[in-house]
């Protein structure tokens, strides 16, 4: 049976923002050691482009997500609810720690940040496709 079209468009619509947040940053992680050797200052430059279109996309993916949980029918169980309150902490910390990310000023911090908003946004992933099954 194929889904209302409405319950479409909101599940497409939150796909391809997990796409653009989730895979631009795995695309964006995996050029920056080729970005570095051209110049060193070119990582900083191409996260500076990437977040035009990776916060708007945030911003669809949370406004979605919360569509997502008032078209859930009521009475849920227990293990779903669980599993929705995870999905919902892991993408609150994947924007806090990407900000935190776009404001580290060490390596050390572009590391650290880097790899828990990268870790914090999979895990959302995999949250959202328990959440689906």
């Amino acid at each position: 049976m194929l889904a209302p079209p409405w319950d479409a468009v909101r599940l497409t619509l939150h796909v391809l923002a997990a796409t653009v947040w989730v895979g631009g940053q795995l695309t964006l992680a995996a050029l920056v050691p080729v970005l570095r050797r051209h110049d060193p200052d070119l990582p900083r430059v191409a996260a500076a482009a990437f977040a035009r279109v990776a916060w708007p996309a945030y911003g669809v993916l949370v406004a979605t997500g919360i569509w997502n949980v008032v078209a859930v029918e009521p009475g849920a169980d227990r293990g779903y609810q669980v599993v929705l309150g995870l999905k919902v902490a892991v993408v609150a910390a994947s924007g806090l720690t990407a900000w935190a990310h776009a404001r580290a000023r060490t390596t050390t911090g572009l590391a650290v940040y880097g790899a828990l908003t990268g870790l914090t946004a999979m895990s959302a992933v995999l949250l959202g496709v328990l959440l689906a099954g």
